[in-house]
């Protein structure tokens, strides 16, 4: 039964011990013991990364230099950093049902452990600012992405209320630069 379990998981990247256990006419238990204690395998939930290209990262790190050298320590925490969340109306994934039974995370990856999202599926925006003092109020659209029109009358107001009632008159907002945000009325 070891070699039978250990040849189909070669076979099929995904295979639930459930399914595994009713193929073979054995218990979920000895399924699952066979996979743990026999193989020496370990259970892996695919995870979700967004695609990131060299040159994006390349950016993160240089922000990153960028603050550690232009910054005191006390400044940092006197910054209010600014997000946007998309999240999918579609559908939702389920971690919990997809799961990879291999002896490294490395060989969970190349097997298929990572999944890939669509970067447009219907959607509904969130925003939140956070700083080292606590959080902004939720804005929520509805509409999926923002303009730069939107931002000025719904976001940077709940931004400046916060950011003044929180650290008074010297502090830094800091946003990515999503195209609402580069706009020169909101960099204004």
């Amino acid at each position: 039964m070891i070699q039978k379990l250990k040849h189909k998981l070669d076979q099929k990247k995904i295979v639930s011990v459930r399914s595994l256990a009713k193929q073979y006419g054995i218990s979920k238990s000895s399924a699952h013991r066979i996979l743990k204690e026999d193989l020496e395998l370990h259970v892996y939930k695919k995870k979700i990364e967004p695609r990131l290209t060299d040159e994006h990262k390349h950016k993160r790190k240089q922000f990153g230099n960028w603050v550690g050298h232009n910054f005191r320590k006390e400044d940092t925490m006197r910054i209010l950093f600014s997000g946007e969340k998309m999240f999918d109306v579609d559908g939702i994934y389920n971690t919990q049902n997809e799961c990879i039974w291999t002896g490294s995370r490395a060989e969970a990856n190349d097997r298929g452990g990572i999944k890939m999202k669509q970067k447009f599926p219907q959607k509904v925006m969130l925003w939140l600012g956070v700083c080292s003092k606590g959080m902004t109020s939720l804005a929520i659209f509805d509409q999926g992405t923002v303009d730069h029109t939107e931002y000025i009358q719904n976001i940077l107001p709940v931004a400046l209320k916060y950011g003044n009632n929180t650290f008074g008159d010297h502090w830094t907002f800091q946003q990515d630069s999503a195209k609402a945000h580069i706009h020169h009325l909101i960099q204004k």
